[in-house]
């Protein structure tokens, strides 16, 4: 029987760090506030020169060098992002396959904003298992900078820009595999986090840009809250359905959006604090990168180890929302 299995991991963010300090210069806020209320003290940001597909180039490269593959073994591509390099085409993903120079692979984007990895996850795993493919290169990769409205403080203080990669290839090793993918959402709640112009609902004008609705706006209370019960019931779901507990997980790897979230939902399911992956703090909400940038954190720290089982947790616009287990089944 095929199984799907993470085979390699790798991530990038761009030089430019711009700390909770440089924010009191732009808007009223202080940099105590910003870490006691979010748990962030620091973000990366890209160049003007930068779009997302090149940080996606890089942490691709990484993550293809250490699954020990040719470019030609990569037979698809998927892309998790909500600030792709074109607003409608060509995708990012071809965009990456052609600076890796990768030719002939089916590559595509997919839009569930912070969920977007364990989305592309779920996508390559049903094409591994269903034998349609046999390396799946995904990628989560997010320039927020271009879609935050820097005098707007309840927002600009949350978010970072980076990218994160992971080869899924096709084994027959059960103990490699990546067990369940759940992935959910609900569109009621779409204005808790959204881009309302530029789209075919307001399509881009110099009014809609001058009401700057080109930028990402949130209702930050009401997602707090609606986050933490949703994870926490995610997570319970997809243990009770694998017959698993918190103790048989190895590593608790939740979205890096906020550090009050993950500590709330880290406590109803019972996660000791050596288990929770933490990086919000030196990189922000990077969206569809953050955990695949978590991941290789865990794993560039010596932390993460062959075959320990990961238990993935994500929530973002769309409402989206998503959870897996998955072992780490690097050579």
């Amino acid at each position: 029987m095929l199984y799907a299995s993470l085979k390699s991991i790798g991530a990038y963010v761009p030089n430019s760090i711009m700390s909770n300090k440089d924010f009191e210069k732009i808007v009223d806020t202080t940099e105590e506030w910003i870490e006691q209320r979010t748990g962030i003290k620091q973000r990366h940001i890209a160049s003007k020169d930068q779009a997302t597909s090149d940080l996606a180039y890089e942490a691709a490269k990484v993550a293809i060098q250490r699954a020990n593959l040719e470019l030609h073994d990569i037979d698809a591509i998927i892309c998790a992002t909500i600030t792709p390099d074109f607003f409608c085409m060509p995708s990012t993903a071809c965009v990456i396959a052609d600076k890796l120079g990768i030719k002939f692979a089916t590559a595509f984007d997919i839009s569930a904003a912070c969920s977007g990895f364990v989305y592309a996850l779920g996508i390559a795993k049903s094409f591994i298992e269903s034998g349609m493919k046999k390396n799946v290169l995904i990628v989560g990769a997010e320039k927020m900078s271009s879609i935050v409205d820097y005098s707007d403080r309840a927002t600009c203080v949350l978010f970072g820009d980076g990218a994160g990669a992971a080869i899924i290839s096709s084994t027959d090793d059960k103990a490699k595999a990546i067990l369940d993918v759940k992935t959910s959402s609900d569109g009621e709640y779409q204005d808790f986090l959204i881009t309302k112009g530029c789209g075919s609902r307001n399509p881009c004008t110099k009014e809609m840009l001058d009401q700057k609705k080109q930028f990402l706006k949130m209702k930050g209370n009401e997602t707090f809250k609606l986050a933490v019960n949703t994870l926490t019931k995610d997570v319970k779901e997809i243990l009770k359905t694998n017959s698993l507990s918190s103790e048989d997980i190895d590593f608790f790897i939740p979205h890096q959006a906020n550090l009050r979230i993950i500590d709330a939902v880290g406590k109803k399911l019972n996660f000791p604090n050596e288990k929770i992956v933490l990086t919000v703090s030196k990189y922000g909400n990077t969206s569809a990168a953050s955990i695949p940038m978590a991941i290789n954190d865990w794993y560039e720290s010596g932390k993460l180890q062959k075959n320990n089982l990961m238990l993935l947790d994500t929530f973002g616009g769309g409402l989206t929302w998503g959870s897996a287990l998955v072992h780490f089944a690097i050579d």
